[in-house]
């Protein structure tokens, strides 16, 4: 998808979650469920006009700094080299984040139902994709596993990225899964991602130190 399209499509993305706000608004209670715990128990509310801007609103202004990354970046010409992914990943964030505001919205219309559990389908196909940009990305300030051994040399950087990509794949495929065990789907959403975290930025040291020994 070309830059232009994929921007168009993220921007019409983040009006749907404007228009939907603006059509619910008068349906709204006067306080909104906003946060739900680990149990997918609603636990935190906002005042109604903060419920409904506030997703859209942080995806505009996420939408924004994702659009100048390309621009402002000092190794822009290196984005260039995966810029197709990066635009689709583009797409799918602004998806994800609209499909959470209709979670919302659709819980304060009275709909219940185990919020962890039908948000971790969403999460791990992002993750899963998150996975096929990282095996993609070439070294850059904003995009990737940016620890000081993967920044300060590009053999590392490829070697972690090698090995960042397919377990972000993982990660992704444990999170849809935990939509089969509801008890446990917070821990299949964050565990993996978080063990994977720690485990390339002790991967990254441990490539620094053989190819600079």
């Amino acid at each position: 998808m070309e830059a232009r399209k994929s921007y168009f499509v993220a921007c019409a993305l983040v009006l749907v979650s404007f228009v939907l706000s603006a059509y619910y608004y008068p349906r709204m209670p006067g306080q909104m469920a906003t946060h739900w715990n680990a149990n997918g128990v609603a636990d935190g509310t906002m005042p109604k006009l903060w419920g409904l801007l506030f997703l859209p609103t942080l995806t505009a202004g996420l939408l924004v700094l994702l659009a100048a990354i390309p621009r402002i970046d000092p190794l822009r010409e290196n984005i260039a080299a995966f810029r197709e992914y990066y635009d689709l990943f583009i797409v799918l964030f602004t998806a994800f984040m609209l499909y959470v505001h209709l979670l919302v919205i659709l819980w304060n219309l009275g709909y219940r139902f185990d919020f962890t559990m039908v948000l971790s389908p969403a999460i791990g196909v992002l993750f899963y994709f998150v996975g096929a940009l990282m095996s993609h990305v070439q070294r850059n300030w904003f995009i990737g596993v940016k620890t000081p051994w993967t920044l300060s040399n590009d053999d590392v950087w490829k070697r972690t990225h090698r090995r960042a990509g397919p377990l972000f794949k993982l990660a992704g495929v444990i999170a849809v899964l935990a939509v089969f065990v509801p008890r446990y789907a917070i821990y299949l959403m964050v565990g993996p991602v978080l063990l994977v975290s720690v485990y390339l930025t002790l991967y990254s040291y441990v490539e620094y130190r053989r190819v600079t020994a």
